[in-house]
């Protein structure tokens, strides 16, 4: 049984950084693509960002045009793990935010379609908020 765990949100202050991680048992997450998705109250969920598998290129990545240059999305490979390491956060980036794989194998990633992913974690709430 695939699952995903989801850490590291919390209520920050605008401008500030939050860390979230994501670790996966019940299959070796280095050799899929991982996205990062976020739900904000009655709003659709969105891709945020994804990593790419090893398997077709290194560290591939691609971020939404929103964070770019805010986000930042990384691979442990010894660990097995997928961060998103989130700077000078904004209320608007206030949400649920969700870790998926099990997605399209293609060489690099997408998030532009949840539908595409197989596997989801819980999600960690992520407020930002003065």
């Amino acid at each position: 049984q695939v699952q995903l765990v989801e850490s590291g949100g919390g209520l920050v202050q605008p401008g500030g950084s939050l860390r979230l991680s994501c670790v996966a048992s019940g299959l070796a997450l280095n050799y899929y693509s991982v996205a990062w998705f976020r739900q904000a109250p009655g709003n659709e969920r969105e891709g945020v960002s994804c990593i790419s598998s090893i398997n077709f290129s290194e560290d591939w990545t691609d971020v939404k045009d929103s964070v770019k240059g805010r986000f930042t999305i990384t691979r442990d490979k010894v660990k097995s793990t997928v961060s998103l390491q989130m700077n000078n956060l904004k209320p608007e980036d206030t949400a649920v935010y969700f870790c998926a794989t099990g997605g399209p194998a293609i060489p690099g990633c997408r998030y532009s379609n949840a539908d595409e992913y197989d596997y989801w974690g819980q999600g960690t709430q992520v407020t930002v908020s003065s």
